[in-house]
């Protein structure tokens, strides 16, 4: 019976493999996690009015410069100019890396200065002023 007296439950070797085993488990979950939050995190909403131009003639029109610095295609679906809402005929699309013009009636007032404030589809507001020439 002395056979019975030394008995372990796992030898060191055993145990180590097991160890082994659950650290790589472990590290292929968080890895796999990681990787999901990564892409969420990389199809960014980046819209730069890049510029105001204000045009006069027959109509009055504030063009914004829209350029789209982000990952993926942003919607626009609002507008203001100074704080009041200006009326979008539709709601447009500005693809990653790409521009758009957006020419707004305004009747607007040499020297004064003009917020316009565009707003996407998932709720982020992008913002530029600037005076209007004298």
């Amino acid at each position: 019976m002395k056979l019975f007296k030394n008995k372990k439950a796992l030898s060191p070797v055993v145990a180590s493999i097991i160890l082994i085993a659950v650290t790589v488990a472990v590290s292929i979950a968080v890895a796999a996690w990681m990787g999901a939050l990564t892409f969420t995190f990389m199809a960014t909403e980046q819209i730069k009015i890049t510029d105001l131009v204000f045009v006069s003639g027959t109509t009055e029109y504030i063009r914004a410069y829209i350029k789209n610095t982000g990952t993926s295609t942003v919607t626009i679906t609002k507008a203001w100019i100074n704080g009041e809402e200006y009326s979008l005929s539709s709601s447009f699309d500005v693809d990653a890396n790409s521009q758009y013009i957006l020419n707004m009636t305004y009747d607007w007032d040499s020297g004064s200065t003009y917020e316009v404030k565009l707003q996407s589809s998932s709720g982020n507001a992008f913002y530029r002023t600037e005076t209007a020439p004298s």
